[in-house]
C-alpha cells in the first residue's frame, strides 16, 4: 500500500495538548507551605467544602477526605461571624492531622466586614475569592472592594476575583447594554454578557493592582452554567491578560450530567493551553462523596495527558463475549484498591501514579490490551477456558486459575509496585 505525503505528514504531525499560555505565578501560603499557581506550575485541582463552616470539625474532616483525595486546595464558605471565628480553628485541626492543603476563603456580600472584624480569619486563609458583584453596587461596592483589597495587602495574601454570570455588576452590564444598543449592527445579548463577564475581571483586577495588590496575587475566573459560552469567554479572556485563570463550569449539574459538561468544557480549554486551576463543580447524589468532584477533575487532566495523579485502568466494555460480571467487578475492585492505595504509595513509590493497568473480558482484545499495559490480566469469556494469562510489561508471566484469581492479581500488582517502583525510591 502506497502513502501519500499528506498522510504521513499527517501521522506525523505533533500530538498532545497546545503549549500552556504564560502567566504570571501566585503563591498560596500557610505556615512553611507553599503552593504554586500559574507560570511553570502544573493545573491544579482544587474543590470546595458544603460543610457549615461554623462547624469547624466537620469542616475539617470533609477538607481532609477532599485533601487525601488529590484536592490541592480547599474553599471553605466564610459568610458569617460564627464561620469567620472558625477558620483558625479549623486551620489548626488540620495541621496537627498533618493535612498539608491552603484553604481558601469564599466570601460575598459581607466579606470586607468579616476579614475586617476577624483577623485571625483574614491570616489563617490562604487565598480569597472575591465577587465583585456580590459587594453591593456603586460607591458601596467600590468601597467593600477596596477593604478586601486592603486586607489581602495587609496579610500578603492573593485573591481570586471570580465573576459569575449569575451574580455579574449590573451598573456594567447596563451601561455595555446600553453601548450596545448605540452601534450600527449590535451584538447578540448572549455576546454582551460574555464580554461583561471578561470585562469586568480584567479591570476589577487592574483595580486591585492600583490599590496595592502585587500583580501576581491575582487569579481570575469568569464562571457560567453553558458549555459554549464558557469556552467562549475564557478563550476570550486568556487572550487579553497574563494572570492565571481558574476554570469551572458553575452548577454543572448531578451525575453524568455534571461529569460530561465539565468534561466538554474544560478540556477543550486545556487543549488550548488555558487554564492554570480547576475545579468541577458537581451536585452530590443524596449520600454521595463530596470526593467525586476531585476524582472527575484529576481524571480529566490524567486521560489528557497533562497530568498522572494514580495508576489508570483500562477494562473493555463487555458483550456478548462477556456475559458474565466477573471482569466488570474485578476492573472496579482494582480502580477503587489502586486509588485508596496512593496516599500511602505517592511518598513510598515516586512514578506509580503513572502505571496502567488492563483488566480485560475475553480473549478477542485482552490479551494485545494486557501487553501494551504495564500490567494486564486477560479473564475467560462466555465458553473460553477458565484460565487467565496475566502480563507484565509485556510478557507473559502466569496464568491464573480457580477460585482467588481476583487475590492473585492484586497480590501481583503488589510485588509489581513493590519491585519497579520501590528501586525508583531507593535509588532516589
Amino acid at each position: 500500500m502506497a502513502f501519500s505525503s499528506e498522510s504521513v505528514s499527517g501521522a506525523c504531525a505533533p500530538v498532545g495538548p497546545g503549549a500552556r499560555r504564560q502567566t504570571r505565578q501566585v503563591t498560596l501560603r500557610w505556615a512553611q507551605n507553599a503552593v504554586r499557581v500559574g507560570g511553570d506550575a502544573p493545573v491544579m485541582v482544587q474543590s470546595m467544602t458544603n460543610t457549615d463552616t461554623a462547624d469547624a470539625v466537620a469542616t475539617a474532616i470533609q477538607v481532609k477526605e477532599l485533601a487525601l483525595a488529590g484536592s490541592e486546595a480547599v474553599r471553605i464558605t466564610v459568610n458569617t461571624p460564627e464561620a469567620a471565628r472558625e477558620v483558625p480553628a479549623i486551620r489548626e485541626q488540620l495541621d496537627r492531622m498533618g493535612i498539608a492543603v491552603p484553604l481558601i476563603g469564599d466570601f460575598h456580600y459581607n466579606g470586607h466586614k468579616l476579614l475586617t472584624q476577624f483577623p485571625e480569619c483574614a491570616q489563617a486563609l490562604s487565598k480569597y475569592r472575591i465577587n465583585p458583584g456580590n459587594m453591593g453596587g456603586g460607591k458601596k461596592r467600590e468601597d467593600n472592594f477596596a477593604q478586601m483589597i486592603e486586607v489581602a495587602c495587609r496579610h500578603g495574601k492573593p485573591v481570586r476575583i471570580g465573576v459569575n454570570w449569575g451574580s455579574l455588576d449590573q451598573d456594567l452590564m447596563a451601561r455595555m447594554m446600553d453601548e450596545n444598543n448605540q452601534r450600527a449592527q449590535p451584538w447578540p445579548a448572549q455576546a454582551v454578557m460574555r464580554e461583561a463577564l471578561v470585562v469586568s475581571a480584567i479591570s476589577n483586577a487592574r483595580r486591585a493592582e492600583a490599590l496595592g495588590l502585587p500583580g501576581d496575587a491575582i487569579v481570575l475566573s469568569c464562571k457560567v452554567s453553558h458549555v459554549q459560552d464558557l469556552i467562549a469567554v475564557y478563550r476570550n479572556l486568556s487572550a487579553r491578560c497574563d494572570y492565571p485563570l481558574h476554570l469551572g463550569l458553575t452548577e454543572a449539574g448531578m451525575g453524568s450530567k455534571g461529569i460530561v459538561a465539565s468534561t466538554a468544557a474544560l478540556s477543550v480549554l486545556l487543549q488550548e493551553g488555558i487554564g492554570d486551576t480547576i475545579r468541577i463543580s458537581l451536585t452530590p447524589e443524596p449520600g454521595g462523596a463530596r470526593t467525586r468532584e476531585v476524582v472527575v477533575g484529576q481524571e480529566i487532566l490524567q486521560t489528557m495527558g497533562l497530568r498522572a495523579f494514580t495508576p489508570m485502568v483500562v477494562a473493555c466494555p463487555g458483550c456478548g463475549r462477556t456475559s458474565s460480571t466477573f471482569f466488570q467487578e474485578l476492573a472496579d475492585s482494582i480502580q477503587t484498591y489502586l486509588r485508596e492505595q496512593m496516599p500511602i504509595w505517592r511518598g513510598q513509590y515516586p512514578g506509580v501514579e503513572s502505571m496502567n493497568v488492563a483488566v480485560m473480558g475475553c480473549v478477542v482484545n485482552g490479551p494485545g490490551e494486557s501487553r501494551h499495559a504495564d500490567i494486564g490480566i486477560s479473564l475467560p469469556g462466555t465458553g473460553e477456558l477458565p484460565t487467565a494469562p496475566v502480563y507484565v510489561d509485556g510478557e507473559r508471566v502466569v496464568t491464573l486459575k480457580g477460585e482467588r484469581i481476583a487475590e492473585e492479581f492484586v497480590d501481583i500488582v503488589q510485588n509489581y509496585v513493590k519491585r519497579r517502583y520501590g528501586a525508583a525510591a531507593l535509588s532516589d
